[in-house]
C-alpha cells in the first residue's frame, strides 16, 4: 500500500482551474490522494492563485454531487444541491481522469455543520443549557439527523467511485466554530466554551433519560455555573491551564455531569458505527474527531478517539499548530490513543498561520514521521500559494 499523501479541495478550484492541471500539479509534488468538498458550508475564502474570482462566497451547506432522493426517505432533512454540479461533476470528473492522473478520490465530508438544515428543521439542532438554538449545529442526537447522515455518506460512497470517505463534523461542535461575524466581548475560555457547547435539546435529555440522567436538573446546574461567571464583575479571563482544571474539577466531582459527558461520547461512537455501516465495502473510512486544538478536548465535543477507532479505518486529526513539537505531541497522544491496528493521518497547513517557512513544514513532517503517522494531508490547495506546493514537495521528499 502506498503511503497516503492527501490534499484538500474544494470543487470550484478543480472547476476554475481544470481537473488535468489541478492533479498534475498535486502530483509533481508528490500528492496520491484528492480530498474534495462533498458536503460543506459557507465561507469567505480568499484564492490566491485562482484565474478569476479570488475572493469567493460558497453558497451555505450544500452537496458537492448528485444525491439519489430515494436514499433519504427516512428523514426529513434532504441535501441541497450546489449549483455548480450541473456545470461541473468533481467526483465524476476526478474518477473519469483517475487512471490517467494515478490520484485517488476522497469525498470529505462535513456532517452536521449545516445552517440552512439547522434553520429549516429547528426541531434538529444543538441547543444549550438556557434553550438558545445552534442553527448551524444539527444534533447528533436526533433521529432525523442521524438517517440524514447515513444517507448523505452511504450516497457519496455509492455513487461515485471514490476510494475514501473523510468525515468532519460527526458529532457535537464546540460553542466557537466561525459562525457569521460572530462575536463576543466576554473573554473566551474553554471551561464556560465547553458549558455553552453542552446540548440539552429534547433529543439529547432523551437519551440522558435513558441512563437515568436528569438533564433539566443538569442545565440548571449548568446555567447557575455560567450565570456566576457572567455576573462576577471584571472577571480576568484565566489560562487555559486554569480553565481545563475547572473542566477536571466538573468531571471529577458532579457524577451526573461525568455520566452526561458520556453519554454524549456514546451518541458519538453509535453514529460513527452507523456510518461505517452505510459505508460499502472496499471504500476506506476517516473521521475527522475534532476541529478543537488541543486534541487533548475531543471527548468533551463526544469524540473519544479510541472508541472512534474501533469503526474506522483511519483517524485523521488537525495538526493545525505552528510548532513542530506541538503537532508532534498531539499525534503521539493520538497514536497511543488509537493503539497500532487503526491507522493515524494528520492534516498539516503549509502555509500561514501554521507554517513560516519551508523549514517549519519540513520538521513538522519529520516530527510526525517518527511519531508513526501513517499518512499526511494538507489544507487547502485553493486556500495556499503556487509557492507553498513547493515547501510540500520539498517536506515530502525529506529535504529540509
Amino acid at each position: 500500500m502506498r503511503v497516503y499523501a492527501g490534499m484538500f479541495l474544494y470543487p470550484w478550484d478543480l472547476a476554475d482551474e481544470g481537473t488535468e492541471a489541478v492533479t498534475a500539479r498535486l502530483r509533481d509534488v508528490g500528492i496520491n490522494t484528492a480530498v474534495v468538498a462533498g458536503s460543506y458550508h459557507a465561507g469567505k475564502f480568499l484564492r490566491p492563485h485562482a484565474p478569476a474570482t479570488r475572493v469567493i462566497f460558497p453558497v451555505d451547506g450544500t452537496v458537492y454531487f448528485r444525491p439519489t432522493t430515494a436514499r433519504y426517505r427516512d428523514t426529513p432533512l434532504r441535501p441541497i444541491v450546489n449549483p455548480l454540479v450541473e456545470r461541473y461533476d468533481a467526483f465524476a470528473a476526478l474518477a473519469d481522469h483517475r487512471a490517467a492522473s494515478g490520484v485517488d478520490v476522497a469525498a470529505w465530508m462535513v456532517l452536521l455543520h449545516n445552517t440552512p438544515l439547522g434553520t429549516a428543521h429547528p426541531e434538529c439542532v444543538a441547543r444549550n443549557a438556557y434553550g438558545d438554538p445552534y442553527w448551524y449545529s444539527l444534533c447528533p442526537s436526533h433521529g432525523s439527523v442521524r438517517a440524514y447522515a447515513r444517507a448523505l455518506i452511504a450516497d457519496v460512497a455509492a455513487s461515485y467511485p471514490v476510494q475514501h470517505v473523510v468525515i468532519e463534523a460527526p458529532g457535537f461542535l464546540p460553542y466557537a466554530h466561525g459562525f457569521h461575524h460572530e462575536n463576543r466581548m466576554d473573554p473566551p475560555d474553554p471551561w464556560s466554551a465547553m458549558l455553552l457547547a453542552l446540548c440539552f435539546c429534547p433529543a439529547c435529555a432523551a437519551r440522558a433519560a435513558e441512563t437515568g440522567l436528569d438533564a433539566a436538573r443538569l442545565a440548571e446546574t449548568v446555567r447557575d455555573a455560567l450565570d456566576a461567571f457572567f455576573d462576577a464583575p471584571s472577571m480576568p479571563r484565566p489560562s487555559d491551564g486554569q480553565a481545563l482544571h475547572w473542566v477536571l474539577a466538573n468531571v471529577l466531582h458532579d457524577r451526573e455531569f461525568a455520566s452526561y459527558l458520556a453519554v454524549r461520547v456514546d451518541t458519538v461512537t453509535s453514529l460513527v458505527a452507523d456510518l461505517r455501516a452505510a459505508t460499502p465495502a472496499g471504500v476506506r473510512l476517516s473521521v475527522i474527531p475534532s476541529v478543537g486544538q488541543p486534541l487533548a478536548r475531543a471527548p468533551l465535543n463526544g469524540s473519544d478517539l479510541t472508541r472512534l477507532a474501533g469503526h474506522v479505518d483511519t483517524i485523521e486529526i488537525l495538526g493545525y499548530r505552528a510548532d513542530p513539537i506541538e503537532v508532534g505531541a498531539d499525534a503521539w497522544w493520538a497514536r497511543h490513543r488509537i493503539g497500532p491496528s487503526t491507522r493515524l493521518h494528520v492534516v498539516l497547513k503549509p502555509a500561514y498561520p501554521d507554517a513560516a517557512d519551508a523549514t517549519n513544514l519540513a520538521a513538522k513532517v519529520r516530527v510526525l514521521r517518527e511519531v508513526g503517522v501513517d499518512g499526511l494531508s494538507f489544507y487547502n490547495y485553493g486556500h495556499i500559494r503556487r509557492g507553498h506546493l513547493a515547501w510540500i514537495k520539498r517536506a515530502l521528499e525529506g529535504r529540509g
